[in-house]
């Protein structure tokens, strides 16, 4: 139907429900005669007549009532939903996707994204879990979480948290059988849990740095993981040493569950910042959730 034949269909529904041209035509915003001359057209275009006219009213013909009881109704549901996406304007929406560890996400997402989620029901957060160095403009992701030293620099980056250091630790019913290492080097003969990286495939190496001295021993042990969770859960087992962010073994130290070696190895460094593409469109909803990540001192 052309867009002509709607707005006389509008017209007819404003005719029909006012039983006036005169109030139907100040609703409109035209002539009375223009909205006469639009209602014989559309009678004479439909072939059949839809309103009875007097001096004094004008009321629908059984035609016309039946018209009006079918079409105002769908032009009511039309003007709603075009309200409702006009509100969009002002009512940030939509989902953003980010890639993360599972200790960023567990320790700084999900804390910091709590009060944005209840204040604005209608943004979405989808949360991947990658250790890899994802393309996230390849994959589609909005954004994604890594340590500072690993962002591009053609990525705009926000810092998201604190410096942060990594610990070596290990049960204290495994240093009952094994001497505690006292260099990087000496890890070559401890058992160690690995991490499989899933983009990669490979092993990650352990980082250490002293004196300006950085090194990158490639352990090796008889369980490897894909989550800092699952190695934390193996190092307290006794399983062997695990390589872990510090915060995430501090309780397991202070407690004795954990004993922490080499930690004159282990400097900080730059924490978490959640980087996204520079030709980035920022939507309202992104830029909240921006906001929400930030760190603040």
């Amino acid at each position: 139907m052309q867009r002509g034949h709607l707005d006389d269909l509008r017209a007819f529904v404003a005719v029909g429900r006012e039983r006036s041209f005169t109030k139907a035509a100040a609703k409109l915003g035209v002539s009375q005669s223009a909205l006469s001359h639009t209602m014989r057209e559309l009678e004479s275009r439909l072939g059949v007549r839809l309103l009875t006219r007097t001096t004094r009213s004008v009321s629908p013909t059984a035609a016309g009532e039946r018209l009006l009881n079918t079409v105002g109704p769908r032009f009511e549901e039309i003007d709603a939903e075009l309200a409702a996406v006009s509100e969009l304007r002002d009512k940030p929406a939509g989902t953003i996707r980010i890639t993360a560890t599972e200790y960023a996400a567990d320790g700084i997402l999900l804390p910091k994204l709590a009060k944005l989620l209840r204040d604005y029901p209608d943004i979405k957060v989808e949360i991947i879990i990658d250790y890899g160095l994802t393309d996230i403009v390849a994959e589609r992701y909005d954004a994604g979480v890594r340590n500072g030293e690993q962002v591009a620099k053609d990525m705009i980056a926000v810092r998201i948290g604190p410096d942060m250091r990594m610990a070596v630790v290990g049960a204290p019913s495994y240093f009952k059988t094994r001497p505690e290492p006292k260099k990087p080097q000496d890890l070559t003969s401890h058992n160690c849990i690995t991490l499989r990286l899933p983009t990669h495939g490979g092993l990650y190496a352990w980082e250490f740095e002293k004196g300006g001295r950085e090194l990158k021993v490639r352990v090796d042990g008889q369980l490897t993981c894909n989550t800092s969770a699952q190695m934390l859960t193996a190092a307290l087992a006794g399983y062997g040493l695990a390589y872990l962010p510090e915060d995430m073994a501090q309780p397991h130290i202070a407690k004795g569950r954990l004993k922490r070696v080499l930690a004159d190895w282990c400097p900080p460094y730059s924490g978490y910042h959640l980087y996204y593409p520079s030709r980035r469109q920022s939507s309202a909803a992104f830029a909240l959730v921006v906001d929400a990540l930030r760190q603040r001192s």
